[in-house]
């Protein structure tokens, strides 16, 4: 498969689906579509056929409001038709701008309060151990959402029970919605900080579908203890309409107009 047409129709769907209600989360979406192309490609053992699979691979989005860019991914790979994209947040869709395990074929995860999603990932982990069901979890922080205290107790727990079925990936891209993180709580050295909590670490170029590729199998190969990948990204990346808003574009409307030039830019 070719991984950079994979990344860029998920940027065209998930931008698609934003326009669809004219405003979204456009900044996070874009930063995270290869590493959800990457993974849905080549690495998580799913059955879109059947979303509730049990011993299922799981991915949990706990940075939430990248919704959107799973639902391409998702819509992408067969679990629902890409129409369903073009009811983004209306009246009865199963598309509600933050991911919901009941509503959306191949969501595993509901998400919505930041720093919640990777317990949740965590205790998906554990009790994939528990039962010797073989999956792999993956959960995805934002690196602004890892100013959040519950990251780090659940970081704290995963890695006293050596769970390295779990790989966590945090969109280091280094803004959230009020600015640049650095300013508003600095996080880094982030690497280091997971290192002193117990994971193996891995720090690649977020855009680059290779290097995810390999720090992915890397992870897979690492015993008794979790794994964090670091994917340095830029938020909005993609869309150079969008890129040059800078932490603007973490909310921001969506017009025809710019989705036309958006998917003239990233067209094959």
């Amino acid at each position: 498969m070719d991984l950079k047409a994979k990344t860029k129709e998920i940027r065209r769907l998930t931008l698609s689906c934003i326009a669809s209600i004219g405003v979204g989360h456009v900044g996070g979406c874009m930063s995270i579509a290869e590493v959800l192309s990457v993974l849905y490609s080549k690495h998580m053992r799913i059955d879109p056929t059947n979303p509730g699979k049990l011993g299922r691979d799981r991915l949990v989005l706990s940075k939430g409001h990248a919704g959107p860019a799973l639902y391409a991914t998702l819509a992408s790979f067969g679990y629902f038709d890409k129409k369903e994209l073009l009811t983004l947040n209306k009246l009865g869709t199963s598309l509600p701008s933050h991911c919901n395990m009941q509503l959306t074929p191949g969501v595993d995860m509901t998400a919505g309060s930041l720093g919640q999603g990777i317990s949740c990932g965590v205790g998906l982990a554990l009790g994939s151990k528990l039962s010797k069901d073989g999956a792999r979890i993956y959960v995805i922080v934002g690196d602004g959402e890892c100013q959040e205290g519950q990251v780090w107790e659940a970081a704290m727990f995963a890695a006293h029970k050596k769970l390295d079925n779990l790989t966590v990936f945090v969109d280091n891209n280094k803004m959230q919605i009020d600015g640049l993180t650095k300013y508003i709580v600095n996080i880094e050295n982030i690497a280091d900080k997971w290192r002193a909590f117990g994971f193996e670490v891995i720090q690649v170029n977020g855009h680059d579908e290779d290097a995810i590729d390999k720090a992915i199998t890397k992870a897979k190969t690492v015993a008794d203890k979790p794994t964090c990948i670091i994917l340095d990204t830029i938020k909005g990346h993609g869309v150079s309409i969008f890129e040059k808003m800078g932490f603007a574009n973490h909310s921001c409307p969506v017009t025809v107009e710019q989705l036309e030039v958006s998917l003239k830019e990233l067209e094959d």
